[in-house]
């Protein structure tokens, strides 16, 4: 599937933006993000802008949006529907992802929810943990607001840098 998505973008780059949009939104939905491997398409659209065949600002922008679509909506249904939520899927067969998820809260409290965007296992758990536990949507905005930009910055950059890294490792081998 990784693959297939990157050709795709690697032919239309004109969905750059769409296609790290949808994938940043699966990434950052509850009940998507433990199924959909998003992080890993996106660091590998990252590398495709190390190849020069991509545009990072594209990425960003749409990861950015992506991401705080998909976390808005989990902290929405996390507040919306409670602990009720928690004895349904993914969430009743992953306790140690929940289990994760109030342990953060417990230790870093506000600051959990910008963790959460950087560590895929808090990810699938953190928002909706948030919205649970009643955390003041003005406090929940900002902090999100902050990590969604920061995940969607670092993460396709990180592939970028990576593809850099194998180009300059191949041409030191190869010679060309």
């Amino acid at each position: 599937m990784i693959d297939a998505v990157l050709a795709f973008v690697r032919d239309n780059r004109e969905w750059a933006f769409w296609i790290s949009l949808v994938f940043a939104f699966g990434e950052n939905l509850a009940f998507l993000s433990i199924a959909i491997p998003s992080t890993a398409i996106l660091l590998g659209v990252g590398a495709l802008v190390a190849t020069g065949e991509l545009s990072l600002l594209p990425i960003f922008a749409g990861a950015s949006i992506g991401a705080l679509i998909g976390s808005i909506l989990s902290y929405f249904i996390g507040w919306r529907y409670g602990d009720a939520i928690l004895s349904l899927w993914p969430f009743r067969n992953h306790p140690d992802l929940v289990e994760k998820g109030n342990a953060a809260f417990r230790r870093w409290g506000i600051l959990a929810v910008m963790i959460g965007h950087f560590f895929g296992p808090l990810r699938a758990v953190v928002f909706v943990m948030a919205g649970i536990a009643r955390m003041p949507p003005l406090s929940f905005m900002v902090v999100n607001f902050i990590g969604s930009l920061g995940w969607a910055y670092v993460t396709p950059l990180s592939g970028e840098v990576a593809g850099y890294a194998v180009g300059w490792i191949w041409s030191l081998f190869s010679g060309v």
